[in-house]
């Protein structure tokens, strides 16, 4: 498997492209104005409590408040973030304290972003610090933990670092966790991250120290470096970037971290862009879209909104069996290895319904529930498969930490503000003929101007003149007609004269 990391940088934005085999399997984007702000460390302060929902409001000087759970602040549930995606729960009570008893308003705390501002929600914090390198994650006073990602799953290998963490963490104040990146990897790779780290946070410490409020003590590596930080591994062939301070700042992480990388990365200095030699933009737009269309025929409808997302698979023109059961079959197998990349591509977080077609068979749903969980598995985002209905539906939960590729790239449309649908030109005709008479009735006027869009305007000379014609009999008025090329079908104005 050949694996590319792909990075276009501007002036006001970065993006990295994650290809496998020629195919975009992720995108990560940044922009000056609104760049991610997760793993992030603020010194805030407490601003609002909300005893109702053990949670309190926390200014670190955002437009809008963080929000903190009484989870990411107690000491009863150590929960470790693995890779920034992952929440291995070491240790678990339910019985929290109220809220009000461990913090109260005003108080100063140092908290980090886990999931970025979305909508209308601010973002995500917690009290429990983590600070992640290429093999390891530092868990400041967490002196009690040492321990791997769940994603390593040798058992052997799981003994073997857990007795280096063991080793290189003794009597340290600090916990330690080995990322998946650590498998395979040896001792002294290891100490040198750990080394690294312990350097670190002592900066950081200091800064908090010293710090006021509001103030950021410690920021996450920019988005190419990150990228780079997480994901490179053996199946990496390239790292391309057309940007000279993108490929200095790699040269140098690459340099200190990972010298034996310095062959695979490349400053691409083509005239033709780098994504679009690539074909990255094609994908990115086809992403965007409600309709993906299958090899076989069939297609997915992908619908977002703000509660879930809903993906409907359809046979399409597929007839490829005479055994209606098998077509069926073979097109939903066939629509599970979309729906796991275009899950990942569109960065698509919260509930998600799979409308699978509807299977006789048990194995057949077995199978297909089987194949899509070794797809999913290959996301870093953590997923979860909740089963199979008798109709067919599949309900997965995807952990969120950013805005998916369409609220990242999209805009609520002005015309039909987020339907899909508009109103019909007759339907908006009627309308105004029943403001006209509204606006009558009210007021007193000579005559009444109407401002509306093209398209209103030429169907009431096209269709509805004698309508017209009628209504100024009945009233009593003159109507005057204005077109307005600024105006969306629905939209009018009644002006008295």
């Amino acid at each position: 498997m050949n694996e590319e990391i792909l990075i276009n940088s501007t002036p006001n934005e970065t993006r990295v492209a994650l290809v496998e085999n020629g195919v975009l399997q992720e995108v990560f984007m940044e922009r000056n104005r609104n760049g991610s702000i997760v793993g992030n460390i603020y010194i805030g302060r407490i601003e609002k409590i909300l005893p109702g929902l053990q949670a309190a409001f926390v200014n670190i000087g955002m437009s809008r408040s963080a929000f903190m759970h009484v989870t990411d602040i107690c000491s009863q549930k150590k929960i470790a973030r693995i890779d920034g995606i992952d929440d291995e729960v070491i240790s678990e009570q339910n019985n929290f304290q109220p809220i009000s008893k461990i913090i109260h308003e005003g108080q100063r705390v140092v908290v980090q972003v886990y999931k970025d501002a979305i909508g209308s929600k601010g973002a995500r914090v917690t009290c429990k610090l983590s600070v992640p390198s290429r093999f390891l994650v530092l868990l400041p006073n967490e002196p009690d933990v040492n321990t791997l990602s769940i994603r390593i799953t040798e058992e052997a290998e799981r003994q073997r670092l857990v007795e280096l963490l063991e080793k290189i963490n003794s009597n340290s104040e600090h916990g330690i966790i080995a990322r998946t990146n650590a498998e395979d990897c040896n001792e002294e790779d290891l100490l040198r991250d750990y080394k690294f780290l312990q350097k670190l946070w002592r900066v950081v410490s200091q800064r908090i120290k010293d710090g006021q409020f509001k103030q950021l003590v410690y920021h996450e590596f920019d988005l190419p470096v990150r990228v780079v930080r997480d994901f490179i591994s053996d199946k990496v062939r390239t790292i391309k970037t057309d940007s000279q301070e993108v490929y200095a700042k790699l040269s140098k992480f690459i340099g200190d971290y990972v010298p034996e990388w310095q062959g695979q990365l490349i400053h691409y200095q083509e005239v033709r862009p780098i994504f679009d030699y690539h074909n990255i933009d094609d994908e990115i737009n086809r992403a965007l879209k409600q309709f993906v269309p299958l090899k076989s025929g069939g297609n997915l409808i992908i619908d977002q909104n703000e509660a879930m997302t809903t993906i409907d698979v359809n046979t399409g023109k597929f007839i490829g069996f005479k055994n209606q059961e098998e077509t069926i079959f073979r097109t939903n197998l066939e629509a599970v290895q979309m729906i796991a990349r275009q899950i990942r591509l569109r960065n698509l977080g919260g509930i998600i319904i799979a409308d699978f077609i509807d299977m006789e068979e048990e194995e057949h749903k077995q199978q297909v529930l089987e194949s899509l969980e070794e797809y999913l598995s290959k996301d870093p985002t953590r997923t979860h498969i909740h089963g199979i209905t008798r109709l067919g539906l599949v309900e997965v939960t995807r952990k969120r930490t950013t805005e998916s590729l369409q609220h990242m790239l999209s805009e609520q449309c002005k015309n039909c503000y987020g339907l899909g649908l508009v109103k019909t030109v007759e339907t908006v005709c009627y309308e105004l003929f029943r403001e006209i008479i509204r606006t009558v009735r009210q007021f007193k006027t000579g005559q009444i101007m109407v401002l509306a869009s093209t398209q209103l305007i030429e169907y009431i000379y096209e269709e509805q003149t004698e309508s017209l014609s009628e209504l100024e009999e009945e009233l009593g008025k003159r109507i005057s007609l204005q077109a307005e090329s600024s105006y969306s079908q629905e939209q009018f104005d009644v002006v008295l004269m």
